[in-house]
């Protein structure tokens, strides 16, 4: 049985089976007989249909919003733009795969040699809560339009959301199947990928997670793409636009109650300006309302469930005894559901917990630097490789640090975050491969090579 709790209230808000091994396989042979004609039809052919699902996205944005954040408690006014953005990767998609997956011709010996881009097969994808709608399009768009069909296995916090996605393909006319939800259990997730007829995996998830899901895949020869955790290094310089820097660094912690793998966790700020930008930080922290997700004027909901918020407090408590500095928050509330308070830590150093650990919900933590080689440094010592930032106004020491940041994305002056247009990926314990972009769309494809005399 699978039990979806509202993290405002801590309510139950749904409790159903979960599929039976006889009846995912099945589903998974669904899919893979839907493989054939999909990948028949042209690029033209598949993105009508995906532009139809992203129209229907649309249409529905308001009851998807309020299911969000019902199932894992994302603020409306943040689920409301996260359906957006999922129906603009979709259209993304539809309009650019074919440029993407053009044959290429190569010099050789031959008369004629080039590479084309031909869909795998049949994909499994392993889905977190945290942005139910935007991580499974990041997932769907290029996949779909590669010509693959794909499982979705969304997260037992979220079904509803995972219903309504699926159903949005049923309502564009999306040919049958090439869309499939999979509501399992966790131990049941190790016998779909390896179901001889999945040919790859994607998943989004914690680095422990994803390392087992490697090993499975790696057991069965099966191609996998890894977007994992991060601790992401948010660097700021005394020639900053400061007020700019303490905006963007608060903005990008706090989206979705801090439970981002690509907020900015790590604040590390020049020595001589990091009382002064600490207080920046704080006033803005100060402001940010905690309440229902379901009111526009909530800025911050509930952590999506009692565990991770235990953990979650876990690691301030742990950081604190260690010497950090609680200048906010901190404590564990009480009454129903699974808030946690918009949490600033200052003097952390590099041996305590919330430096050393991905921290998951609204605690930043706020790192000094005497200069631009040990902000470096601090940035890179973690076993995490995401995203990172660096704000200067010096053009030159940015282009410079953002080559030296051991990070899949680095933003310059700017918000780390995910774009259909742009590549999205990390390094180290942060996972492999790319989501996204041109570069996306070719980690489902077969690279073959035909030469011809």
């Amino acid at each position: 049985m699978l039990v979806a709790r509202n993290p405002y209230t801590g309510n139950i808000v749904e409790e159903y089976p979960a599929l039976t091994t006889e009846q995912f396989h099945q589903r998974i042979g669904d899919a893979y007989r839907a493989f054939d004609g999909w990948q028949a039809l042209t690029f033209s052919e598949r993105g009508a249909v995906l532009k139809a699902v992203a129209a229907e996205l649309r249409a529905d944005k308001v009851r998807l919003a309020e299911t969000m954040a019902v199932e894992m408690g994302k603020p409306v006014k943040e689920g409301g733009p996260e359906v957006e953005k999922a129906a603009f990767c979709a259209e993304y998609y539809a309009d650019n795969a074919e440029a993407f997956l053009q044959r290429e011709e190569l010099a050789s010996d031959a008369s004629l040699s080039y590479v084309c881009y031909q869909p795998l097969g049949t994909l499994l994808g392993i889905l977190p809560w945290n942005a139910p709608a935007w991580l499974a399009f990041r997932y769907l768009a290029p996949a779909l339009m590669a010509g693959n069909t794909c499982v979705m296995k969304h997260d037992p916090n979220v079904p509803g959301s995972a219903r309504l996605i699926a159903e949005a393909f049923v309502r564009a006319g999306a040919p049958e199947n090439i869309v499939v939800n999979l509501p399992i259990e966790t131990p049941q997730v190790e016998e779909a990928i390896r179901d001889p007829r999945i040919a790859a995996v994607s998943f989004t998830g914690s680095a422990v997670a994803g390392a087992k899901v490697a090993a499975v895949a790696g057991s069965e020869i099966k191609r996998t793409v890894l977007e994992l955790g991060g601790s992401d290094p948010c660097i700021v310089m005394a020639d900053a636009d400061l007020d700019a820097a303490a905006d963007v660094a608060v903005l990008s912690r706090i989206i979705n109650a801090g439970q981002s793998c690509i907020a900015a966790k790590r604040i590390i700020i020049e020595e001589r300006i990091y009382e002064d930008f600490c207080q920046r930080l704080q006033s803005r922290l100060e402001k940010l309302k905690l309440g229902d997700p379901l009111e526009m004027t909530t800025d911050i909901g509930p952590i999506a469930r009692a565990d991770l918020r235990d953990n979650l407090h876990r690691q301030v408590s742990e950081t604190v005894a260690a010497g950090a500095q609680c200048r906010q928050g901190g404590n564990m509330p009480e009454g129903p559901g699974f808030f946690y308070p918009v949490t600033l830590l200052t003097e952390v150093k590099e041996h305590m917990c919330a430096f050393k650990e991905e921290t998951f919900g609204p605690v930043m933590c706020a790192i000094s630097a005497s200069d631009i080689e040990e902000a470096v440094q601090l940035a890179n010592e973690t076993p995490y490789g995401l995203g990172a930032a660096i704000w200067t106004g010096n053009a030159e020491l940015a282009r410079q640090v953002a080559d030296r940041l051991e990070a899949g994305q680095v933003a310059v002056n700017g918000i780390v975050k995910t774009d259909p247009r742009l590549p999205s990926g990390g390094i180290k314990r942060s996972g492999y491969g790319r989501e996204l972009g041109p570069h996306g769309i070719r980690e489902f494809v077969n690279a073959k090579q035909i030469w011809i005399k």
